[in-house]
Order: C-alpha cells, then sequence, then structure tokens
C-alpha cells in the first residue's frame, strides 16, 4: 500500500507532466506548477529537490507511457511486418495519443532542452537511442527470421525509419497539418514493402 506522500509524489509528477511537455522546462514558472497542483511552492520542494528533479520525473513519467505504447504495438502476434506496420499505425494517430501528455515529449523536450538544461537533453537523447533499439530488435528479428532483406544493419535502418517518423511528428505539430504523420506512415509502409520485405 502507498503512503501518502507516495501519493502526493505521484500526483504531482502526474500533473506536471503535460505542463512541462507544453511550456518547455524554461517556460514552465514555478506559478504554472503550483496552479497545476494547487500545491504550494513548499510542498512541491518539499518532494522534489528542485525544479530540475521534478522536470526529470515529469519527462520519466510521459515516456514511460509512450514506451509501453510503443511496447504494446510491437509485442503483438505476428511477423515482423506486422510489428513494424502496428508501429506506423500508431504513429499515423500519434498526435491524438501525445494531445495528453501535452505533445511529444521526445519533440518538445529534446528540442527545449538542448540549449536549457543538460539532464533533460541527455535524457532525451537515450529515449530516441531507446525507441531506435526496440525498432532494430524486431528488424533483426525479422532478417533472421528470413521476413526481411536490409541494405544497412538493423539500427542504421531503425535510426532512418524512426526519423521519418519523429520528422513527420516535428512537422505536423509546426503546421497543425497531420498530413504529415499519414502521408509519411503511407510512405514508410510502401517503403518496407517494395525495399526490405522479402
Amino acid at each position: 500500500m502507498t503512503t501518502k506522500a507516495e501519493r502526493t509524489t505521484a500526483f504531482i509528477i502526474e500533473t506536471v507532466a503535460p505542463v512541462f511537455i507544453k511550456h518547455g522546462y524554461v517556460g514552465t514558472s514555478m506559478s504554472d506548477l503550483t496552479d497545476a497542483t494547487g500545491l504550494t511552492k513548499g510542498a512541491l520542494y518539499g518532494n522534489f529537490e528542485n525544479k530540475e528533479a521534478l522536470a526529470l520525473a515529469a519527462y520519466e513519467y510521459s515516456v514511460n507511457k509512450l514506451f509501453k505504447a510503443i511496447d504494446e504495438r510491437l509485442d503483438i502476434e505476428g511477423d515482423s511486418l506486422d510489428k513494424l506496420f502496428s508501429l506506423t499505425e500508431f504513429y499515423s494517430h500519434y498526435d491524438v495519443f501525445t494531445s495528453e501528455l501535452g505533445g511529444c515529449p521526445v519533440l518538445n523536450i529534446g528540442v527545449d532542452a538542448q540549449n536549457n538544461n543538460k539532464s533533460l537533453a541527455a535524457a532525451s537523447r537515450e529515449t530516441i537511442r531507446t525507441i531506435e533499439g526496440k525498432i532494430a530488435l524486431v528488424l533483426e528479428n525479422g532478417v533472421n527470421n528470413n521476413e526481411l532483406r536490409l541494405p544497412v544493419t538493423p539500427l542504421q535502418f531503425a535510426k532512418q525509419f524512426f526519423t521519418m517518423l519523429q520528422g513527420a511528428v516535428a512537422m505536423s505539430t509546426m503546421t497543425l497539418d497531420r498530413k504529415y504523420l499519414t502521408n509519411t506512415v503511407a510512405y514508410l509502409e510502401v517503403l518496407v514493402k517494395k525495399e526490405i520485405k522479402k
């Protein structure tokens, strides 16, 4: 059973995570955090050493939601193509998924933190490597099971695959046009069928 302090900490993280993703580390003020939680600055700092510690915990919370969603798409029954297409289907509706998170944690925090917070910037780079690794594992299994043929290593292809998806996320976010997502997903699916499917 969780203690009251643990419940309070979890409530703070869950509540402020979308605020940090929406406004960024520098753009999020203490008054934004106290307004969102209804708690005093002292109560927030009673649970977290400082704003950076809270931002990192909030980022980890959001990214874990993203990892869980990606894992669910990649852990389905079927071959490597089924898994890749399950992931592209998820990304075709990625804007819907990230709306409750306050936006895309990879994009928003990754860009915002580059010149503002080394710890968050490092965490975002680690997130990217983790997602690329998940995709690379599917590709490697596909090659080993004689389902796919890759012109480059699985990790190299995974990096390009994820770059296209994340680029579409960035463009659709900046232009408010989800066709960037749907068109890129459609193109990736054609690419997979024509270029790497055995």
